[in-house]
């Protein structure tokens, strides 16, 4: 009998694919109620209970669709919705978060460089496809298939479908950024070239406290960080973590506020609108973890971070205080703490920064995937990323060689 026909079509708003429908491929097997939200690993008692098996909150009709219905991720702020949609049978089976961006802002893999020499050599490099989560340097799923199809047979017509829409838009690449390793290699069947990074996460090795954790640290690393998790809370500060119902707009006002002052001193022009977090707020808060820290009876710093079945993501932060090391406990350590509370087994806290190895944050690679469409601009990129992938691996193990870690012949505290 023969294969039932794959169709491909590319919307220009999430709006246009029912959250049931998006959530299904999106987190297959995973609960999700009819809103379209799903349900996350929770504290139950002393004990966590998964309520699902795999879930990303990223990939979530709820999120992307805050992203565009706040005006955040929109075709005015260069990020034009182009999400691909395989059907089979006329039911969805598959999609893939896509844009047509006329920059390279808020993507955390950095191809300016790309795009410079090709405007140099004539070339025209936007428009540009982006298959990510905007603003988002948080691995996860970007071929979204929902279970009970062949997923191989689905994920390569998205592969091939892509490629597809470069053509029809005029688009001069396709970049899927911060994808899982298994769609890297199968996306480099399909032509794509393969890029690596690194970003720093944490593990958990099954810790009942954050001491037990201090406990695999050396002696020089472990003091430190008993030195300034003290000193971050000097000045009277307690810190507070607001999930699901304990997020009040008021929170959020105070949390926007930290975001535009940090984000506007580091980026100049922040991503998100104050309405990005309502609507989080009103369609996943469960999913939402904002650490604040509070003096003298009002906020003065916060950092928003996002749970998944198994992984809290660190996002972003802000102050209008400063304090010495503040920064860290909010940010690093108070995730840490959630996570082993919680049973999560990873947390990964954003792009960049090696300061978090001394915090024990360890290298981990991150996987991009990038379709050129002109054959000199493909070749010239082809051998960087060859000579790139190379540095970023030798970097990584000489990183993870400074680790804060004990070594075998050092005794434990």
């Amino acid at each position: 009998m023969a294969s039932s026909e794959i169709t491909l079509e590319a919307v220009p708003s999430i709006g246009e694919v029912s959250p049931e429908d998006w959530d299904t491929c999106a987190n297959p097997g995973s609960a999700c109620n009819g809103s379209g939200k799903g349900t996350s690993s929770r504290l139950v008692g002393n004990s966590t209970v998964l309520l699902r098996p795999v879930y990303n909150p990223f990939v979530s009709h709820a999120f992307l669709s805050a992203a565009e219905n706040s005006g955040s991720a929109t075709a005015r702020t260069g990020w034009g919705p182009r999400h691909l949609i395989a059907k089979l049978d006329s039911r969805v089976a598959g999609v893939v978060p896509c844009y047509l961006k006329s920059h390279s802002q808020g993507e955390y893999v950095f191809d300016r460089g790309w795009a410079d020499a090709y405007a140099r050599a004539g070339g025209r490099y936007y428009p540009k496809l982006q298959v990510s989560v905007p603003f988002t340097p948080a691995t996860g799923p970007r071929l979204l298939i929902r279970d009970g199809v062949d997923r191989e047979r689905v994920a390569s017509a998205l592969a091939s479908g892509l490629i597809a829409l470069c053509g029809a838009s005029k688009a001069s690449s396709v970049h899927v950024t911060f994808a899982r390793e298994a769609e890297w290699e199968l996306l480099a069947e399909h032509g794509f070239l393969q890029r690596t990074d690194q970003q720093f996460h944490w593990h958990n090795e099954g810790f009942a406290t954050f001491d037990d954790f201090l406990a695999t640290l050396n002696s020089r690393h472990r003091k430190s960080i008993k030195r300034e998790r003290r000193d971050a809370l000097a000045a009277g500060i307690t810190i507070h973590w607001l999930t699901g119902s304990d997020i009040t707009e008021e929170a959020w006002d105070a949390f926007f506020d930290f975001y535009m002052e940090t984000g506007s001193r580091k980026w100049g022009r922040p991503y998100l609108t104050r309405e990005f977090f309502s609507l989080i707020g009103e369609t996943m808060s469960n999913d939402v973890l904002l650490v604040m820290a509070r003096r003298n009876h009002r906020w003065i710093a916060g950092a928003i971070n996002f749970i998944g079945s198994d992984t809290l993501f660190g996002r972003n932060w802000g102050a209008i205080e400063h304090h010495q090391f503040l920064h860290f406990e909010v940010c690093y350590y108070q995730a840490i703490d959630f996570a082993i509370k919680h049973g999560l087994k990873h947390v990964e806290a954003g792009a960049q920064g090696e300061h978090k190895i001394a915090r024990g944050y360890l290298p981990r690679t991150t996987h991009s995937a990038h379709f050129i469409a002109d054959p000199g601009l493909r070749r010239a990129i082809d051998d960087y990323l060859k000579r790139e992938r190379a540095y970023v691996a030798e970097a990584g193990r000489e990183l993870t060689e400074l680790g804060p870690f004990r070594k075998d012949a050092e005794e434990a505290p």
